[in-house]
């Protein structure tokens, strides 16, 4: 299926690896002209060369802490520099530590709101006047299924995300027409945070192999395994296209039919 994104211009905020890489993999394979976004240097450019290996569009590294309001907004004021719009803005950030209520500080949720929402804020501040040029465009934030089944072993993530659902909702109303916003809610997906944790279980003897650690993580995914970030990334680079056109304010899971959660 044509996605009809060809020549669009996105915006992919923690994108060096994980569900962010994985967005902005779909998005560049389907034409548009990407930037992708981390704080290592090194980890960045690594990952702009895997992206550019699918990409049919034009991919961009530009190295950002997420938790620096100049940082931020200068990504998206270098993306309409680098393609001269800004179309799809997609929100991604790496969970804070996983802690529960007694082991958190202060300084621990201060921390995890800069990361998690602010963040967000200040893309979609910078960007709307851009998203709302040019026929309109699309916010997607990538949050997790937390914020529909709270974590008691991380309490940071279930509590903080919640804010970024809330701001979701709002801007489906109050940008639109010209912009449309959405979530996705991640369930267990392969990427480097579950993969570590395996590693990490096997070091550990609980597990003979990484595989084995992987596989007991999914056996309360109705669908028998946990999921591939390009799912992920596909579904992402759905709700941008013209194809979603009539999807919006809505936060959508992605977890093989793990939740518990009827809505």
């Amino acid at each position: 299926m044509d996605l009809d994104l060809a020549g669009e211009a996105a915006l992919v905020t923690a994108s060096s690896s994980g569900l962010g890489k994985a967005s902005a993999t779909a998005l560049a394979r389907e034409g548009a002209d990407v930037v992708i976004n981390g704080r290592d240097g090194d980890r960045l450019e690594a990952a702009a060369e895997e992206v550019r290996e699918t990409a049919t569009g034009t991919v961009v590294p530009v190295a950002g802490d997420l938790t620096d309001r100049e940082a931020v907004e200068g990504l998206v004021e270098r993306t309409v520099e680098e393609f001269g719009r800004l179309d799809h803005l997609v929100t991604s950030a790496g969970g804070p530590t996983r802690l529960r209520f007694g082991e958190t500080t202060d300084e621990d949720w201060y921390g995890a709101y800069d990361l998690l929402v602010m963040s967000v804020v200040r893309a979609v501040r910078t960007a709307e006047p851009h998203l709302r040029a040019d026929g309109g465009g699309t916010v997607t934030n990538v949050t997790s299924r937390v914020v529909k089944e709270a974590s008691p072993s991380n309490t940071l993530s279930s509590s903080v995300r919640m804010a970024v659902i809330g701001l979701e909702k709002t801007l489906s109303t109050e940008l639109a027409p010209e912009v449309r916003a959405n979530a996705v809610l991640p369930g267990a997906h392969r990427t480097p945070r579950i993969t570590d944790g395996a590693e990490a279980a096997v070091e550990r003897g609980e597990f003979d192999s990484l595989e084995a650690a992987l596989d007991a993580r999914a056996e309360d995914v109705p669908v028998g395994r946990i999921g591939d970030p390009m799912e992920l990334g596909d579904t992402v680079a759905f709700l941008c296209s013209p194809r979603a056109g009539y999807i919006n304010g809505q936060a959508i899971v992605l977890d093989g039919g793990s939740g518990a959660s009827n809505l």
